[in-house]
């Protein structure tokens, strides 16, 4: 009874969303009502507790916010600026095929991006320039959103995976320990990453094309799978050689070139091209609430057209990377820490609820700061800045709300347990839910162990919250039912990278970017699809090593 009713806040959530196509800023608040009333009748949390977690969820949202600010702003800045029309006619120069720029930018871009900056910016920066290159809003969101899956858990300079080494602790995640957790999640996604640029044409073709049919996909198999490898396998070589800070980064700065270059010589391409069908033929839940023109016209230079996305990559490298030195300083964590952060306090004495904006470290401040450097690079007129800052108001209103809902949401499922006072052995919502999907015993729970992954970050919106919300628990689990437990942690791991495809956070973002907010329950319920089959091939490669060969990992390493 205790985990039913700490499932029903999610339950409402995704069967709203994906069944009744209720929008996300419709369906979240009414989610953290719901757990907000469980906790104050069943988990006995006062009414302090509930407005200081609700609170803090808001301050969280904070985050989120100024990313999709940044990354609509830098889109629309490079639409007014007339930089986007240059960056068109770059990407139709290396193809004018659909299926091949889909791989392009919805892999390789989105898995550099990752590699970079994480958090949910790859697809909110990759979904409009699809649409740009003449996508429905709808199949943008979808690619996007698939392709942002192999590269998640690598992502941010390799957070995840630091996120679930830090929470098991020095005492069990030894040097040996850190690296085979790291390989053992390396490796399957490289296997079933190397078909995902595949699979996400092979839905967009599905879905989003006149023939509603396979065919399109099934020709450009082989450069898809060409491209996966050109990802795939720096990606596994790097993380077995270097660490796991840098897969999905060098992964993709080995694999993007090697894909364009691949492009322009027409290696493995089909002879006939393909694109969608004219923009008057377009279903209406194709298109966007309201017009996305591309802007200006422009014959800009390419280079300065592309000079806005260098400098993001540039810094978020620079600033990622820990031999630069600059890591540390913008985190605020060393001198003059006030500088570079701003810090709240426990709200109304309740702990958990501290905050501190680390305003300099976000990827979204880089990329305000490149979007008001963009206005002196292109010479831009007063009246596309005011344009192009109007257009960015009006698609963040309509995410902030879901954003701030869905962090509210997460923190009273994460902390409703902290009730000391009023019941000593009650644990939180999060809890329960995932303690549920353990106990099913030994074989059944390598079923369920990627699921519980999926489910941290389709609630929170992060691999990175995911693992710290249930790394413990699944070591644990994993330790009480004689599994192995470098290759259950690497489950959930690979698990949350796996929610990225159909989590709430990323899925507003995007929606928000190419002006398509109200249609997440639909972009959800398309991607189910390809993340079942992701989490079918993890589940069988590790029931393979497990269950079959008996392999462990763990005790191998002592």
């Amino acid at each position: 009874m205790t985990a039913l009713l700490a499932f029903l806040p999610i339950l409402f959530c995704v069967v709203v969303m994906s069944v009744f196509n209720w929008s996300a800023k419709r369906a979240l608040p009414i989610s953290w009502l719901l757990a907000s009333v469980c906790g104050f009748l069943f988990w006995k949390m006062d009414l302090v507790s509930i407005l200081a977690y609700s609170l803090s969820g808001l301050l969280n949202a904070i985050d989120v916010l100024i990313t999709i600010v940044g990354a609509i702003a830098v889109m629309n800045t490079l639409k007014m600026s007339g930089a986007m029309s240059s960056i068109n006619n770059g990407f139709r120069s290396v193809s004018g095929d659909a299926r091949v720029q889909a791989i392009i930018i919805g892999w390789m871009f989105v898995s550099f991006i990752e590699g970079a900056a994480g958090f949910g910016t790859p697809a909110a920066l990759a979904a409009p320039l699809l649409v740009s290159l003449g996508f429905p809003p709808v199949a943008a969101a979808v690619v996007s959103l698939i392709c942002d899956s192999a590269a998640v858990s690598f992502g941010a300079i390799g957070t995840p995976v630091a996120q679930s080494i830090a929470c098991l602790g020095p005492g069990v995640a030894t040097e040996p320990f850190a690296k085979s957790l790291s390989l053992w999640t390396a490796l399957p996604h490289a296997i079933i990453g190397t078909f995902i640029p595949f699979l996400a044409v092979a839905v967009m073709c599905r879905f989003f094309s006149r023939e509603r049919s396979l065919r399109p996909a099934l020709e450009v198999l082989p450069f898809a799978l060409f491209s996966g490898l050109c990802f795939t396998v720096p990606y596994a070589l790097i993380d077995a050689f270097v660490g796991y800070e840098f897969p999905s980064l060098f992964g993709a700065l080995f694999g993007l070139p090697a894909t364009v270059l691949a492009a322009r010589r027409g290696f493995l391409l089909p002879k006939k091209q393909w694109t969608f069908p004219p923009k008057e033929e377009w279903e209406d839940g194709w298109k966007a609430n309201y017009d996305l023109a591309l802007g200006k016209n422009s014959d800009m230079p390419l280079v300065r057209a592309w000079i806005p996305y260098i400098l993001i990559a540039l810094i978020l490298v620079v600033t990622r990377i820990p031999a630069f030195g600059l890591k540390d300083l913008l985190q605020g964590a060393s001198a003059a820490p006030e500088v570079f952060s701003l810090k709240f306090g426990n709200l109304f004495g309740v702990e958990n609820t501290a905050y501190t904006l680390k305003w300099a470290w976000l990827p979204g401040t880089v990329f305000i700061l490149v979007a008001l450097f963009t206005i002196l690079l292109h010479r831009m007129s007063a009246f596309e800045v005011k344009r192009a800052w109007i257009e960015t108001a009006q698609q963040v209103s309509g995410a902030a709300v879901a954003v701030i809902f869905g962090l509210a949401l997460v923190q009273i499922l994460r902390y409703s347990g902290s009730n000391d006072a009023n019941d000593p052995g009650m644990k939180s919502m999060i809890f329960y839910m995932a303690e549920a999907l353990s106990g099913v015993g030994e074989t059944l729970y390598l079923l369920i162990a990627p699921v519980i992954g999926i489910l941290g970050t389709f609630v929170s919106g992060s691999n990175t919250v995911s693992n710290t919300l249930f790394t413990n628990l699944q070591y644990q689990s994993a330790s009480n039912l004689g599994l192995d437990g470098i290759l259950v942690t690497a489950m959930q791991i690979i698990g949350g990278a796996v929610g990225s495809m159909i989590c709430v956070n990323s899925t507003v973002a995007v929606c928000a970017t190419v002006a398509i907010s109200g249609r997440e329950g639909k972009i959800m319920r398309i991607n189910l699809l390809p993340n079942l089959l992701y989490t079918a091939a993890v589940i069988l490669i590790f029931f393979l090593l497990i269950r079959i060969i008996g392999y462990s990992p763990a005790a191998a390493i002592g």
